[in-house]
């Protein structure tokens, strides 16, 4: 009952992609990484080597996932409570990315520890468009908006606390794929959506983003409800995204058009600890 750990994504998903298949709303991050990372390769999000591994129980089935992708913190899928203490044996874990419980288990053994983020996730149960509507209408963003939407995925990644130097990568894919959307208002656009690849039956809404000259007005809330309405309509059996705890607006706006709490997530680090003076 050990943590196996790989650079070769391929052989993560053989062992524990069906396993992560089988809860992809609680696996939704560690299966969108993973994907990314066949798609585009060990290198599609940073220089450095991914890291993945997997736990298996006694009954020899996985019960334990984690990608890494540095320099981002590694990010645990669903992990048996057992599994815990090897995988504090086996990495020197600093910070993490977890649901609650398994995030404050594993800080429980830090000698001190600080909340980065709590994050809560959402799924999409009746969708409830905006009423009334915002002015403007949505549209498929395209290569012609590459500029403005690298800037937009720039403002969003530093809003969030995230490096934004994949934009350019970013936008290529999505507008390629079809899954970033614009609301234009009077022709001008005035915010943005994304969404995932399905994967599982399950797609997650991603990089909403309204300049703040724009913000107040039901844009954020029209696009979200366009981009979800569309992953239904495409088959998506599940519609998710996160939210930022902090932010009372967006919870409350996705809320309104019919989201509903699914559980939360805890970014948390090592506390520094007070130099002592000898």
């Amino acid at each position: 009952m050990t943590w196996t750990f790989t650079d070769d994504v391929d052989a993560f998903l053989d062992a524990a992609g069906a396993s992560l298949a089988a809860r992809p709303v609680e696996n939704t991050l560690v299966l969108t990484v993973a994907a990314a990372l066949r798609r585009g390769g060990p290198h599609a999000y940073t220089g450095s080597a991914p890291l993945l591994g997997w736990w298996r129980g006694a009954d020899g089935e996985v019960a334990g996932t984690l990608v890494q992708t540095p320099p981002y913190r590694p990010l645990l899928g669903t992990v048996a409570p057992e599994a815990l203490a090897p995988l504090a044996a086996a990495l020197p874990l600093t910070e993490i990315n977890a649901d609650r419980a398994t995030a404050e288990a594993l800080a429980a053994t830090w000698p001190g520890h600080r909340v980065d983020q709590e994050q809560r996730l959402y799924r999409l149960e009746t969708l409830v468009p905006p009423s009334p509507a915002p002015a403007g209408r949505p549209r498929a963003a395209t290569a012609a908006d590459r500029e403005l939407l690298v800037r937009w995925l720039r403002a969003f990644a530093d809003q969030v606390g995230q490096p934004g130097k994949n934009a350019e990568r970013l936008v290529d894919e999505r507008t390629a794929a079809g899954t970033l959307t614009l609301w234009e208002d009077g022709g001008v656009p005035v915010s943005m959506a994304g969404a995932s690849p399905r994967i599982a039956g399950t797609v997650r809404i991603a990089t909403v983003y309204t300049p703040a000259e724009y913000r107040g007005r039901g844009y954020a809330a029209a696009v979200t409800a366009e981009v979800a309405r569309a992953a239904r309509e495409a088959g998506a059996q599940e519609v998710l995204l996160f939210t930022d705890l902090a932010n009372p607006t967006s919870n409350g706006v996705y809320r309104r058009i019919g989201f509903r709490a699914v559980s939360d997530r805890l970014l948390i680090s090592v506390a520094e600890q007070p130099v002592t003076p000898g």
